[in-house]
């Protein structure tokens, strides 16, 4: 575990959980078949004074799960970091390793989901399961902190822990929700191989929503 995941306290992450069933055992299988991986629940990593949260879907079986940090070792990752460090959200512009000695400044990453599931597909018990931590890690935010979404599972998953009806924050590319405590929630579709392939998500697309939450952080 990284030094800076070390900085959470047990009970807002649990790197021992097992509550989910058919994640434990996805994760125990990965164990033999990737001796060299993490395959454990994941922990949030970066600043925990932080007053922008980028929440991701869940761990990538050959990125987060297999280096132990969030958007560590694939392609979302690649993207992510590149973006945070532009905006000055991160030390370096490539996360190599969970030792690699990049630091998030005012900035930390977590996931809706901590465990790699099959197909990179959370069952909704999974997701509900998982919750406690992300509303733990969302009730110790500042006001005025600035909760980047990526996806419609993120965004959901984060309207749940404040205990918020979706019907109210509809989640679109760009938008922009207030939420109580003075927090703002953006919306971005996730950074996946995916959505960038097929455009649907532009490197452009992305960088237009960091700098709107590098905007609301410094006032704008």
């Amino acid at each position: 575990m990284s030094a800076a995941a070390s900085q959470f306290k047990p009970e807002v992450f649990d790197p021992g959980c097992r509550q989910c069933p058919r994640l434990a055992t996805f994760l125990e299988a990965g164990r033999r078949d990737h001796p060299g991986y993490h395959c454990a629940p994941v922990a949030p990593f970066g600043d925990p004074a932080a007053r922008l949260l980028v929440v991701g879907l869940a761990p990538g079986f050959h990125g987060a799960n297999a280096s132990g940090r969030p958007f560590t070792g694939d392609h979302a990752g690649l993207i992510l970091y590149r973006t945070l460090h532009r905006f000055g959200f991160a030390t370096r512009p490539e996360s190599l390793s969970a030792d690699d000695g990049l630091e998030l400044r005012d900035c930390r990453i977590t996931n809706a989901v901590k465990c790699v599931p099959p197909h990179n597909k959370p069952l909704p018990g999974e997701i509900k399961e998982c919750n406690a931590y992300l509303r733990n890690e969302l009730h110790g935010l500042a006001a005025g902190s600035v909760i980047l979404s990526l996806g419609l599972i993120s965004h959901n998953a984060v309207l749940r822990a404040l205990a918020l009806k979706p019907s109210a924050f509809a989640f679109a590319h760009g938008a922009e929700h207030g939420l109580p405590g003075g927090h703002v929630l953006l919306d971005s579709y996730h950074c996946s191989r995916y959505n960038t392939n097929t455009r649907r998500l532009t490197e452009d697309m992305f960088t237009a929503v960091f700098a709107r939450a590098r905007a609301l952080l410094d006032g704008g």
